[in-house]
């Protein structure tokens, strides 16, 4: 199967995904601006991202039942909110009403791209082949452009307001991509006895790798910046790079993870992907220059790439058609808590002990995931790849 057909089956998930990565690509080549015009200290900074994990947990709680309602109506709708809430960090001036726009973001976003990966999981078992990874590779490498351009933009002197319109017009765009025909509809959740036949103890695993994996993903997109112009004191904008950097590998790492499941299965490229995370932020957190920080933020990216798309594949592939809206969304629940409070618990290790700390805690965090996805192969079943 070739990656174009894999994204021309795939086409408005992908660009649900895209509209995600831009979003917080953004966001993320912005905070130092952000965070200096708030006046916020590392702790303040990620005590208002908790803001974006509430917002996304009540999102993921709530997703069964408004993806099920909504039907394939569900992907545009939600790509429409990202448009509007992709402005919001132009406006606030202090740490009080960052979080409050967080929270309106964490809750958007995690809509738009829960029922993205339930669309894929769905298209995966209707067509018999993986698309997680290429769908996964469109969001970094949409997270990558977008803050490749932010912080070309940052070093030229624009701002927020000049910046963030521009890619509210690109994910207008991927609107009209997210167009799902009748026939690929998702299927409605079943009677709440469901829940009583769910593999809770696969579901409970995937959300311990979920967790740790966006805690290794999403910590380096948000700090990195910052570690690069404030702790190695980088020019400003020169910050911006270090979140692209790790856009742009973790987009070429699900490229390569689309073939490589099929080689190595997905439970053994889980673990060798989480090894070289661990190595990743140990390098970003001993970096003594620039250049070694965006080695160390390549090698976390290229091990990172593949953790997430790859253990929702596994999960989707354990449970019904009829199942997969409420086994995901539950497993996802702990998983997005790791990808919002991951920026948070970050802040407050950077506010007591400084960002080189923090990273290393990133690192012990990663490495849960080794013990938990061979517990999780241990328990699949024979018929399914390991």
């Amino acid at each position: 199967m070739s990656i174009l057909t894999a994204l021309r089956i795939s086409r408005a998930p992908a660009a649900g995904l895209m509209s995600v990565g831009i979003l917080w690509g953004s966001f993320a080549a912005m905070v130092p601006d952000i965070k200096a015009r708030v006046d916020a200290s590392d702790g303040e900074l990620g005590g208002a991202l908790l803001m974006s994990a509430l917002g996304g947990l009540i999102a993921m709680w709530s997703a069964p039942k408004v993806t099920g309602t909504l039907g394939r109506y569900a992907m545009p709708l939600f790509g429409i909110c990202v448009c509007f809430v992709i402005l919001l960090p132009m406006f606030p001036q202090t740490v009080v009403a960052l979080g409050a726009c967080l929270f309106a973001m964490g809750l958007t976003v995690a809509l738009l791209d829960i029922s993205s990966n339930l669309h894929i999981s769905g298209l995966e078992a209707r067509h018999k082949m993986h698309l997680m990874n290429v769908n996964h590779a469109m969001y970094s490498f949409a997270f990558a452009g977008a803050a490749w351009v932010s912080g070309i933009a940052r070093r030229a002197g624009l701002e927020a307001a000049q910046i963030l319109p521009a890619m509210a017009f690109v994910c207008v765009l991927l609107v009209l991509l997210m167009r799902v025909p009748r026939t690929a509809a998702p299927v409605e959740e079943e009677a709440p006895d469901t829940a009583a036949r769910l593999p809770w103890g696969a579901i409970a695993l995937t959300g311990v790798i979920l967790f740790a994996g966006f805690i290794g993903e999403n910590a380096t997109e948000a700090w990195s910046a910052l570690h690069i112009e404030r702790t190695l004191g980088g020019e400003h904008g020169q910050g911006s790079f270090g979140p692209a950097t790790l856009g742009l590998v973790m987009g070429i790492g699900r490229l390569s993870g689309q073939l490589l499941s099929a080689r190595l299965g997905d439970a053994r490229l889980i673990f060798w992907s989480a090894v070289l995370g661990v190595i990743g932020a140990l390098t970003i957190a001993a970096a003594p220059s620039v250049p070694v920080v965006l080695i160390g933020v390549a090698i976390t990216g290229m091990g990172m790439a593949v953790v997430v798309p790859s253990v929702t594949s596994l999960l989707g592939a354990r449970v019904t058609e009829r199942m997969r809206s409420y086994a995901m969304s539950r497993a996802w629940m702990l998983g997005i808590v790791g990808f919002f409070v991951g920026p948070s618990m970050i802040g407050g290790i950077a506010e007591l002990f400084g960002l080189r700390f923090a990273f290393v805690a990133v690192s012990i965090i990663i490495a849960v995931i080794l013990p938990a996805i061979w517990a999780l192969a241990w328990r699949e079943p024979k018929t399914q790849a390991a």
